[in-house]
């Protein structure tokens, strides 16, 4: 069953730019998750009623996948965050989801 992690961001106008960069389908995010081969992709979403809201869609092939990658690549992911952290004023997970 396919695994969908959800993250909403508040991003200052001036930092939009850099985020999509980081955040986006081929961005370091994805680059990272990449390293995982049950890893499916990543969305990056805009809401065009709100500057500088965005919420990122991570597709993994299962929960698993996610779990196994998040263990392996613990030390990656936090170093990417921390250095992240500048762009957004807001973060916050939504949920992560199975496909039906």
């Amino acid at each position: 069953m396919i695994w969908q992690v959800l993250w909403e961001f508040r991003v200052a106008a001036e930092h939009c730019e850099e985020f999509e960069r980081l955040y986006g389908a081929e961005g370091d995010w994805a680059q990272l998750f990449a390293r995982s081969a049950e890893f499916r992709g990543t969305t990056l979403v805009r809401d065009p009623a709100v500057v500088g809201r965005y919420v990122t869609i991570d597709t993994w092939n299962d929960a698993e996948s996610f779990h196994r990658f998040t263990e392996s690549f613990a030390a990656e992911y936090k170093a990417l965050d921390l250095r992240c952290e500048e762009f957004t004023a807001y973060e916050m997970k939504i949920g992560a989801f199975e496909s039906l």
